[in-house]
C-alpha cells in the first residue's frame, strides 16, 4: 500500500474512532483552539486509536498541542506497540510503566486530582491508552504547559533529560502540518542526525573557537557546534556563523522551520553574530556564550536581532 493511501486509510479510521467517540471529541479535534493538523507522518505512523486519544486529550489543556502528547507516547513506548518491560505489564529499569511510562506512584497522584474520562479502566491504569494519556496531558497542564506557558519545562518535568526534551520537541514537529491535513513535513534524515549530535554536546562548555572534544578543545562555540553537527550527517558546512548563513539556502520568510533548520542573529548583510540549530516547538540548540554551555532554549526571544533561517542540503 502507497503512502498517501495508507494516510488517507489513516484520515477514515480517524474519522470514524472520533465519530464513536462523540461530536464533541470530533470537533475539539479537528478545530480546538491552537489544534494543528496531523501531518502524513502522523497519519501514517499512529495508530487511529491514539491519535483520536492524544487530539482528544489535548483539549483538557488550554495551550498543549496534541502532538506534544503523540511525540511523547513515540518516545516511550511507539504508541504501544513496544514489547519492552513496563508497556504491557511490570515495570521497567526505572519503575516506569504503561504507553505514557509513569511511576505508579506519580500516575496514581495524577488522577486523584484528574479523573480521566469514563471508558478506560476501572480503578484507573498506567497501562490503559486512555488512562495514561490523559493523565499525560493533566501532568504536563500541572507542570507548565497551561496556556502554552513553558512546553519545554513541562517535558523537562515528566523527564529531567534535556536529550529527552529536544528529542520530544522534534517528534512533534514531524507530526506537525501548517499547510493542510496529511501534509508531509517531515525532516530529512540528514536533519535528524545532525540533532541526534547537537543533543549529544549539550551540558559541554561555551568555548570561543571551539571544535569539540574530538579535535581537542573542551567545548564549541555557536558555529562549530553547528558545523560538527551537520558534519555527522555527512554535510559540510563553512566555519563561521556568517559563512552558513551565506551558504545558505535560506527560507523564505513566513515559511514553517523544520527540525534541522540552521536559525541565525545579527545583521544579514554582512553582520551574522550567532547561530543555533533548531529543533522544533520554538526551541533550539546552542552554544549562546562564554560562561554558558550548550542547552537547549527559544530560538526567538524579547529584543532579538533574528535574521533568518537556511536548511542546509547535501551539495
Amino acid at each position: 500500500m502507497g503512502k498517501i493511501t495508507a494516510a488517507a486509510l489513516g484520515l477514515l479510521m480517524l474519522v470514524a474512532v472520533l465519530g464513536s467517540a462523540g461530536a464533541s471529541g470530533m470537533l475539539s479535534a479537528f478545530g480546538g483552539s491552537g489544534s494543528t493538523q496531523p501531518s502524513r507522518a502522523a497519519l501514517t505512523d499512529i495508530p487511529s486509536d491514539y491519535l483520536a486519544l492524544y487530539m482528544d486529550a489535548a483539549t483538557t489543556c488550554p495551550g498543549l498541542d496534541w502532538t506534544v502528547l503523540a511525540a511523547i507516547g513515540k518516545t516511550e513506548s511507539d504508541h504501544g506497540r513496544s514489547t519492552l518491560a513496563g508497556v504491557h505489564s511490570g515495570a521497567n529499569y526505572a519503575d516506569a510503566r504503561g504507553p505514557m511510562q509513569f511511576l505508579l506512584a506519580t500516575f496514581q497522584s495524577i488522577v486523584a486530582k484528574h479523573p480521566p474520562p469514563k471508558g478506560g479502566a476501572t480503578p484507573p491504569s498506567p497501562y490503559n491508552k486512555q488512562d495514561a494519556i490523559y493523565a499525560a496531558a493533566a501532568f504536563l497542564c500541572d507542570s507548565g504547559a497551561r496556556g502554552g506557558k513553558d512546553i519545554p519545562g513541562a517535558l523537562k518535568t515528566y523527564n529531567p533529560d534535556d536529550s529527552y526534551v529536544s528529542q520530544v520537541l522534534t517528534q512533534a514537529q514531524t507530526y506537525t502540518s501548517d499547510t493542510g491535513f496529511g501534509t508531509d513535513t517531515t525532516p530529512t534524515a540528514a536533519a535528524l542526525q545532525a540533532i541526534n549530535y547537537a543533543q549529544g554536546q549539550l551540558g559541554l562548555p561555551y568555548e570561543r573557537g571551539g571544535n569539540g572534544p574530538g579535535t581537542g578543545d573542551a567545548g564549541f562555540d555557536c558555529s562549530g557546534l553547528t558545523r560538527a553537527a551537520y558534519a555527522a550527517a555527512g554535510i559540510t558546512l563553512p566555519r563561521t556563523a556568517q559563512e552558513q548563513y551565506d551558504a545558505g539556502p535560506l527560507i523564505p520568510a513566513g515559511l514553517q522551520l523544520k527540525p534541522g533548520d540552521l536559525v541565525f542573529y545579527g545583521n544579514a548583510a554582512g553582520g551574522i553574530h550567532h547561530v543555533g540549530l533548531y529543533t522544533g516547538g520554538g526551541q533550539m540548540i546552542d552554544s549562546p556564550r562564554p560562561g554558558k554551555v550548550i542547552r537547549i532554549e527559544p530560538y526567538r526571544y524579547q529584543g532579538d536581532d533574528y535574521a533568518g533561517a537556511t536548511r542546509p542540503v547535501n551539495r
